[in-house]
């Protein structure tokens, strides 16, 4: 049987329905998605933003012909007992989950699902619709296989996202990532995430309270220690009084200097948390080799760049916490090698988001098997 450029058609012995590479001799949806480094030429041509749409549409538009997605999971899903994670009761089939911010409004749970993810964070939502800053607010900076944004939490709202999740097929670990409206004053913040908890409460697996975002106004001030005591003390709270409490999890940026970090940690040991994701993006520009950085202006950045800090800041919680304290480690994820060395620093799971723009879905996949 045919191979296009090395890759056997569908990876696998059957066909999904519609597939052309038998009779056809040209590749379906399944060998297409094998194919990324091709497609992300022309996809590298057109603004971020739109091309992520555009991706994530000819996903779904696969995945809704007959046998495909079953077929993408069988492929791409890897698992076993040298990948399989028992974390807060849940089971994660293996450690790679991809990030908050690729699927903002738990538009495409199951579809990504499909790719071998072993967890997906939907978010960050707000309790109530927000269009987020202004476009164009999401950069690829190719020399450095890195991303700036300033996305502004753009989402449809907690309520809605809620609304799909019911309604998925795919019984993938979901967690939430929360966050609070750019015109809701600080003082008033914990109202938000209170909100979006409530309304994300049922159809997630853990949560995840993001205040490191640098995209949101005095987000981060929201990590000093007294504001952020006081916002997980109340949301502890009321997820004990829910009746079936949830992991919660705190987002933390990886600016924090080892004091601040040292805050986390207390925080962490007195509420206690359920663990930290670490790290969201930065907002250093050192050793960056693209060119325009400059005039992109202000945002997250992600990616490569990322990845040695990232690990600093896991090592450095990990030793202060203990290697049984879990850790989501995310930052400049893109090979196994990249995530093991995240997994030998004390992280339990890690997540991509930069490296599967970069990589191509066949990510978690590739990932997975060189961990295995």
């Amino acid at each position: 049987m045919k191979s296009w450029f090395g890759i056997p058609p569908c990876g696998m012995s059957r066909y999904p329905a519609g597939c052309a590479c038998n009779t056809k001799k040209s590749p379906c949806y399944l060998c297409r998605l094998m194919l990324y480094g091709l497609l992300r030429t022309a996809l590298f041509k057109t603004a971020p933003e739109k091309a992520h749409y555009w991706a994530m549409a000819q996903l779904a538009r696969a995945c809704r012909i007959p046998g495909v997605r079953k077929a993408l999971k069988k492929s791409f899903l890897k698992t076993g007992p040298a990948l399989e994670r028992t974390v807060w009761g849940l089971h994660f089939p293996n450690p790679v989950g991809l990030a908050a911010g690729f699927d903002k409004d738990a538009r495409w749970t199951d579809d990504l699902a499909a790719l071998g993810f072993g967890f997906i964070e939907i978010g960050t939502v707000t309790p109530r619709p927000q269009p987020g800053n202004p476009q164009p607010r999401l950069f690829r900076l190719k020399e450095d296989e890195a991303l700036i944004n300033r996305m502004g939490f753009n989402n449809g709202g907690a309520s809605a996202a809620a609304g799909r999740l019911k309604h998925r097929k795919d019984a993938v670990i979901i967690g939430g990532n929360i966050g609070k409206n750019k015109d809701t004053p600080n003082e008033d913040a914990t109202s938000d995430y209170e909100q979006a908890f409530r309304d994300l409460y049922d159809v997630v697996d853990y949560f995840v309270v993001n205040v490191s975002s640098p995209n949101t106004p005095n987000l981060r001030a929201l990590q000093d220690k007294e504001p952020l005591l006081a916002l997980l003390q109340h949301l502890k709270n009321l997820n004990e009084s829910l009746g079936r409490p949830k992991p919660l999890l705190l987002k933390i940026a990886p600016d924090l200097s080892d004091g601040q970090l040292d805050d986390i940690v207390e925080i962490a040991r007195a509420l206690p948390l359920d663990g930290l994701v670490a790290t969201n993006t930065t907002i250093d520009r050192t050793g960056l080799q693209s060119p325009g950085v400059a005039e992109i202006g202000a945002g997250g950045l992600s990616g490569k760049p990322l990845r040695a800090r990232s690990t600093e800041v896991v090592r450095y919680l990990s030793g202060k916490l203990g290697k049984n304290f879990p850790i989501i480690a995310a930052g400049g994820i893109f090979t196994a090698a990249d995530a093991q060395e995240k997994l030998d620093a004390g992280a339990t799971l890690v997540q991509v988001y930069t490296g599967f723009i970069y990589e191509g879905p066949t990510i978690a996949r590739d990932i997975n098997t060189g961990l295995r």
